[in-house]
């Protein structure tokens, strides 16, 4: 594994996620500064635009390259984007956030709830999560979730596996979580090489989950 990704282990969790909503006639965000707005829950998340898009794409250029969904329910809003012409059952890669209303729980205990749920989907053996800075006492660095193999049981993706990028969010009224997802057929874990998505890929989105995120009040 490249030198500058480093194992880190987590203690498990759970943790409650929306469901998917159909398909979106019209984007659920909105576009500032070179970056995707997305206001749901007296919140404010700011966070990159999708990789796969250019970084100078308007909102049009953007919806030509895109399909979402969208969620807002029980405190929760979840907002998933794919690469055009995929969706739900088959996708290569996929964007998107999550925010709740919940206020009560730390980030470290949040991620090690996020963290649980993908895990209940993976061969044990086939897990390594990993992450580029250690933690702070007021924000987490993000995240970095690989699943060499789904369980067998996993049935709609068995024989397959996936690399995860999750940045953990908190503001006055709630959380927030970003991940991009990339799969691919099962792999080695351990070996980068193997990965559907190159190595360089995954840290320099983590780096934009650094930066380029933010999670505020809704003025």
């Amino acid at each position: 594994m490249p030198s500058s990704i480093k194992t880190a282990v987590l203690t498990a969790g759970l943790m409650m996620l929306a469901a998917p909503a159909s398909a979106q006639s019209a984007l659920p965000f909105t576009q500032d500064a070179g970056r995707l707005v997305l206001d749901a829950l007296g919140q404010r998340l700011t966070m990159p635009l999708p990789d796969w898009v250019a970084a100078d794409a308007d909102l049009a250029a953007i919806s030509e390259r895109v399909s979402t969904r969208f969620l807002e329910d029980g405190g929760q809003a979840q907002l998933t984007i794919y690469k055009r012409g995929e969706g739900e059952a088959f996708w290569s890669t996929l964007y998107g956030a999550r925010i709740s209303t919940e206020t009560n729980m730390d980030l470290a205990e949040f991620r090690s709830r996020v963290v649980n749920v993908y895990a209940q989907s993976c061969d044990p053996d086939a897990v390594a999560l990993f992450q580029l800075e250690p933690d702070a006492e007021d924000a987490l660095p993000p995240l970095g979730y690989v699943c060499g193999a789904y369980l067998d049981a996993f049935t709609d993706f068995a024989g397959q596996g996936e690399v995860m990028v999750m940045g953990f969010y908190k503001s006055e009224a709630g959380l927030g979580l970003v991940f991009q997802e990339w799969r691919g057929e099962a792999f080695d874990a351990s070996a980068p090489a193997s990965w559907p998505v190159p190595a360089e890929t995954v840290e320099a989105r983590m780096a934009q989950f650094t930066s380029e995120v933010s999670l505020t009040l809704l003025d």
